[in-house]
């Protein structure tokens, strides 16, 4: 019995249902179809068939010329090298052999695993369709390309062999009819079983890989014929993307869960009970460890992998490609070395064994760099762990483009967001407990780092000192979808679901990409200017010529002040020194430089965020698996040694470049400048009420008292520059908000930073100094018209004269 034969008789209970047919089952319908069978309209669309079929065959017959000979489909030109260098075309960092591993293995050899499991992903009705190719695919397929822009998988496993292993990947309308012919035409030459033979032995399942023989030995060091269910899955993944879904890559997740679903594709379609399926996905799988000489092994399967989508599996194996690429070699270095450096200092050694921990200090395990040139958004370094090699802390993974939270990193784009509406570095926020949530079951009330509440503070102060509750303020005052459309235009791909993370984005309740983070901070760094990251400045095929050059591209996506009201707080070292003190991690000895810190809750992330003119530097500390550190790690202290050094080193003997200073607007509205709305009285000093008339000028002091309101009693938070609300309760967090801004003031009535005091002023009058305790002079000698002859007065006028002066 041969394959085809098995396969049948293990679908006999999984037959597809007949289809009935299509009738008119109206006479709206009847009357169509006798319009339909009009003699003129008949002949005339007989004769547009017949001229679309010409066109038809025409078309295929020109395409057809320079098709290979089906019976010459295995005498293919040898493959060659491609070769990715950094950006000087002198260092190479990674060379993709062309002496392809490919040993040819006949379809009885190959478990029937490995065949059902290739059919079920690949193409489940491929013993049934005669045609090489299924026209009811393709026109599902240009459906939902043209409809909802996204492929659905068209191809039969045949068109897939012609597709991967003969032509090329490209994306054109003319190589898929090429690909449907050919198709065609293999199927009338070659039996099922002879196809899925050489679908198995051509078909790329990864680097120097070429079949499933091949496959087997790089991957699980073992004969085809001995792998199990569970490897025979991994097998059947690959082809589709090995460079996406290589064990030895950055997304070995997704190939686990294209083996989950290929096991219960084959459950679904009978080949296996569900039973077996769960227990292969159970399996703990051993791959054979991937010894291939690499030079910043995560750039580039980064940049293999943006190649791979472009050009295709089998001209990036196999086309002998040039690639240059954006890496500064002497950058790379300096940021391997940070990580190193870190994690030699911060290490730990078990007294007892003598063998290193696998979490430092900090109780961390890993850390990722990137750095990139903002003003062409070119990366100059990419490391994405702290050991590519090591796989106890997921080292292949890399986490400069997976999905971390970021912390109070994203505070900046929340305060740009703001600042575009109207506030001010300047604007007063209160920094006090206070409930977010209008739920009383779930209240949410974020704390600063440190727990305490420090009353009115201005933006400027509540950025430096990466305050929280002002944070949150500001995002709502912002708007979470003006704040996410801004986001976007910096970058981010990540931040499309504002009701997942509500006002907790700016604390780092969504997550990010690191790589995208940082090309979102070198918008500040160019007041304004986005570039788009870029990895590869010119890739060249086999004979030279450029296939592509690098171009720049740039677009303005915020207001030039606004980014530099962010760095001029972002730079202020004296003014943060509060928080973080004045010589932190924060801050570069030679030069201005602008850096923000993120950590987030339980510490499962540390960032830290950092800009020049000319370089823009991200680093992020933490666990692979998302295990929380310390309760120490605070940014500044975990990511911040490897960015010092890193900036340090890399800016060392380069030209200092200054921030421009922005214009800070003056609204005329208090609370927007910087000043807390209050009422400037008189006031005496030995009674503490109003000072009158009758209040000696020396027993007088000007007060003011500070009005301790919230922002939202002042400002409609959409037209902040506009008139005030006249019911400032209509905005639903004005409650909670001036209810606890009250309880803070109540709290601490004997004054703060930015005034004399609190509260209100007294509406008594001084009681002391009133006219009937003015006291009087009675001179009751010498008497009138009398004559002195001594120089002295009695001493009872004197006592009086004193009494007076006392009293009043």
């Amino acid at each position: 019995m041969n394959f085809q034969q098995t396969w049948s008789s293990k679908k006999a209970n999984h037959a597809p249902m007949s289809n009935p047919g299509w009738r008119p089952k109206n006479k709206k319908g009847n009357a169509i179809v006798r319009f339909i069978f009009n003699k003129t309209f008949l002949k005339l669309f007989i004769i547009i068939i017949l001229l679309g079929v010409i066109a038809l065959f025409a078309l295929f017959a020109w395409l057809s010329r320079d098709l290979p000979n089906p019976n010459q489909l295995m005498d293919r030109q040898v493959a060659q090298s491609t070769k990715i260098y950094d950006r000087t075309g002198q260092n190479l960092l990674y060379e993709i052999h062309g002496d392809q591993a490919r040993t040819l293995v006949q379809l009885q050899d190959i478990p029937n695993n490995v065949k059902w499991a290739t059919i079920a992903i690949e193409d489940k009705n491929f013993y049934e369709e005669k045609s090489g190719f299924s026209m009811q695919a393709i026109l599902r397929t240009a459906f939902t390309d043209i409809v909802f822009h996204k492929s659905a998988g068209g191809s039969t496993l045949t068109q897939q062999f012609i597709k991967n292993a003969v032509l090329t990947n490209e994306k054109t309308f003319t190589r898929k009819i090429k690909e449907i012919i050919l198709a065609y035409k293999l199927e009338q030459k070659f039996t099922k079983d002879q196809i899925l033979q050489m679908y198995l032995n051509e078909i790329p399942y990864g680097s120097t890989a070429y079949g499933v023989e091949a496959a087997s030995q790089r991957y699980f060091k073992k004969d085809v014929q001995n792998v199990d269910l569970a490897e025979a899955a991994i097998l059947a993944a690959l082809p589709q993307s090995p460079t996406v879904y290589s064990p030895y890559g950055s997304h070995k997740d997704l190939l686990i869960a294209r083996q989950h679903y290929i096991l219960n594709l084959m459950a679904e379609q009978g080949y296996i009970t569900q039973a077996e399926a769960d227990a292969a996905k159970n399996e703990t799988l051993k791959f054979s460890q991937d010894a291939e000489k690499i030079t910043a092994p995560h750039f580039v399967m980064f940049v293999k992998e943006l190649l791979t989508e472009k050009y295709g599996e089998a001209m990036v194996e196999q086309g002998g490609l040039k690639i240059i690429t954006t890496l500064n070699m002497t950058d790379q270095q300096a940021a391997e070395k940070s990580i190193t450096d870190w994690w030699n200092k911060t290490k730990v050694i078990d007294k007892k064994t003598g063998k290193e921990s696998p979490y430092n200090t900090f109780g961390a395990s890993n850390a990722a760099l990137i750095s990139l040139d903002p003003k062409t958004g070119q990366i100059l370094a990419m490391v994405g762990s702290r050991d590519y090699f090591n796989e106890d802390i997921d080292g292949q993974v890399n986490i400069t483009t997976s999905l971390r939270q970021p912390g109070s990193s994203l505070k900046p784009i929340v305060y740009s967001a703001l600042f575009l509406k109207g506030y001010t570095p300047n604007t007063i926020l209160y920094d006090v407990s206070t409930n977010f949530s209008a739920d009383p079951k779930k209240p949410y009330t974020p704390q600063d780092f440190t727990g305490k509440e420090l009353g009115p503070v201005t933006i400027r102060t509540a950025l430096q000192g990466s305050l929280n509750i002002p944070a949150v303020k500001a995002t709502y005052l912002a708007g979470l979808d003006n704040i996410v459309s801004l986001a976007k235009t910096f970058g981010y791909t990540s931040l499309n679901d504002p009701s997942r993370f509500g006002l907790s984005l700016a604390l780092g309740g969504a997550e990010v990409e690191l790589l995208e983070h940082a090309d979102a901070y070198a918008v500040f760094s160019q007041e304004g200017v986005y570039h788009p990251y870029a990895a590869i400045l010119e890739v060249d095929d086999k004979d030279g010529k450029p296939l592509e050059k690098w171009q720049p591209q740039q677009q303005t996506v915020l207001d030039q002040n606004v980014a530099r009201e962010i760095t001029d707080i972002l730079s202020d070292n004296n003014s943060r020194a509060y928080m973080f003190g004045l010589h932190s991690n924060l801050q570069l000895a030679d030069r201005p430089v602008a850096a923000k810190t993120g950590t987030t809750n339980d510490y499962h992330d540390a960032w830290q965020m950092g800009y020049t003119p000319s370089i823009v530097t991200g680093v992020w500390v933490g666990n692979s698996d998302n295990k929380a550190m310390n309760k120490s790690s605070e940014a500044v202290n975990a990511a911040g040694p490897i960015w010092h050094q890193y900036m340090t080193t890399v800016l060392t003997n380069t030209p200092i470049e200054q921030f421009n200073k922005p214009n800070i607007p003056i609204t005329g509205k208090p609370i927007l400048d910087g000043t807390i709305p209050g009422q400037t009285v008189n006031i005496d000093k030995v009674t503490s009420l109003l000072a009158t008339d009758l209040t000696p000028p020396e027993m007088i002091v000007e007060k003011t008292f500070q009005q301790n309101h919230c922002i939202l009693f002042y400002v409609d938070k959409d037209n902040p520059t506009g008139l005030a609300p006249t019911d400032p309760s209509h905005d639903p967090q004005f409650t909670e908000w001036e209810k606890d801004v009250q309880l803070w003031s109540a709290k601490h009535a004997t004054g703060s930073a930015l005034a004399l005091a609190t509260g209100t002023p007294p509406t008594a009058f001084d009681n002391i100094h009133t006219a009937e305790n003015k006291p009087t002079v009675k001179i009751i000698s010498p008497t009138n018209n009398s004559i002195i002859t001594g120089n002295t007065l009695s001493s009872g006028s004197a006592a009086w004269s004193l009494f007076g002066k006392l009293l009043y």
